[in-house]
């Protein structure tokens, strides 16, 4: 945008924000950004180039792209379909967890169901998150149908020496199904899921336990792009965390849910546009992993030194630094974590291609992607969204592959 663009540009945001009748605290609320950054883009300091960012922002003021913006790309019409709802794979989990887990025990004194070992828990819980990591979410949700009840009974009606074992593996599983929940874009579910998680935790004896659910819960928070929450519930974590680090020689796991936990922060401040803050708290992720030397996987956090790059790689793209996102992604050797980590760094660096306008480039880290984990580029919402964009760009003259990938993914303009 040239400058007088920049500038008509603002005037027509703010006609339309008046229009609607929102303040600029109110509309920047909305759409995950801050009023500073608002009155920036209105008094035409502020650029908007990014598809995405002008999709938001039409969004918020409940008007079309085109109508923002005339000169954005149209929709291809030789590919438009009707709008239909994407389809989820958790909608049968999300059933699972309306209402209490199971009535039945609370009036019922001796249930029928044969007793469960926690060996045979943990196996299960164990099967829960390969399936979560490999995106694989209807056989999640088929999984958890029976399971989840199960473990819910037994850890109500289990011999007292075992019962904190058999929480354990129910925080577990919300652990799991919260994390799920997150990558479809179901930030609500995922909000009760993390939360029955932490309660879980709570009755296993396990405090690490319950700072990996509050991680998750910072998630759920930023998904539903309530980032005061996030800060608020991550932050409060944090300052209990950091005081039992100063005062011993801490646990590996307490590193790890300690550096995960700077890690959401610094997702939730670039996805609010505070540019320092989500500096400040990579940098303070990173020092942790270099404190712990290691790639780790306590509590299925993958946190370690290779996962900050991989989330500096995504938070750069959020904050529309693609030049970084490159540097930094292209020389990241994730083949040591598993391959829903590695498929998203692709992902990632797929969304700063985009931004490039590297099409090719684009389209092939996407495909990438989809080799090692196909549920996560035909379900994330992330991943049809920059098909989408994709699409948009190239118009016309989208390749074959695009236009399939964009079938696969039910990702068409």
């Amino acid at each position: 945008m040239t400058p007088e663009e920049r500038r008509a540009f603002g005037v027509r945001v703010a006609e339309l924000r008046e229009a609607r009748g929102l303040t600029q605290k109110q509309l920047a609320a909305e759409i995950g950004r801050t009023a500073s950054w608002l009155s920036q883009v209105e008094r035409g300091i502020q650029p908007v180039n990014r598809l995405d960012v002008l999709r938001m922002l039409a969004d918020g003021l409940g008007v079309s792209l085109q109508v923002l913006r005339p000169d954005a790309p149209a929709p291809v019409a030789a590919m438009a379909v009707p709008t239909t709802e994407e389809p989820n794979d958790l909608d049968q989990a999300r059933l699972l967890i309306s209402g209490h887990p199971v009535p039945e025990v609370l009036l019922v004194a001796d249930p029928t169901e044969a007793p469960v070992t926690v060996a045979e828990l943990q196996a299960a819980v164990d099967r829960v998150w390969e399936l979560t990591h490999g995106n694989q979410f209807a056989e999640l949700s088929k999984a958890l149908g029976s399971l989840l009840p199960r473990i819910e009974r037994a850890a109500r009606t289990a011999p007292a020496d075992q019962r904190p074992q058999m929480w354990e593996q129910l925080s577990r599983t919300y652990q799991a199904l919260s994390a799920a929940f997150v990558r479809q874009d179901e930030g609500d579910a995922a909000w009760i899921a993390a939360d029955r998680s932490i309660r879980a935790a709570e009755e296993s004896g396990r405090p690490l336990e319950v700072f990996a659910g509050v991680f998750r819960l910072a998630q759920a928070f930023v998904r539903l792009k309530h980032y005061d929450q996030a800060d608020h519930s991550a932050t409060t974590a944090l300052h209990a965390l950091e005081q039992h680090l100063r005062e011993g020689d801490p646990s590996l796991e307490a590193l790890s849910v300690t550096g995960s936990l700077h890690l959401v922060l610094a997702l939730s401040n670039a996805r609010s546009g505070d540019r320092p803050r989500a500096r400040q708290e990579l940098d303070r992720a990173r020092k942790i992993a270099r404190r712990l030397g290691e790639d780790r996987n306590d509590f299925n956090l993958e946190f370690g030194p290779t996962n900050v790059e991989i989330q500096t790689v995504s938070i750069a793209v959020d904050l529309g630094d693609a030049g970084e996102a490159l540097d930094v992604g292209t020389r990241i050797d994730a083949s040591g974590l598993s391959a829903e980590r590695q498929a998203r760094l692709l992902l990632d660096l797929g969304r700063a291609y985009t931004q490039r306008r590297q099409l090719g480039e684009a389209l092939g880290a996407l495909l990438r992607a989809e080799e090692l984990s196909p549920d996560l580029i035909h379900t994330h919402v992330t991943a049809r969204a920059t098909i989408r964009e994709l699409l948009m760009v190239a118009g016309r003259s989208a390749t074959p592959e695009l236009r399939d990938l964009a079938e696969r993914a039910d990702a068409r303009v």
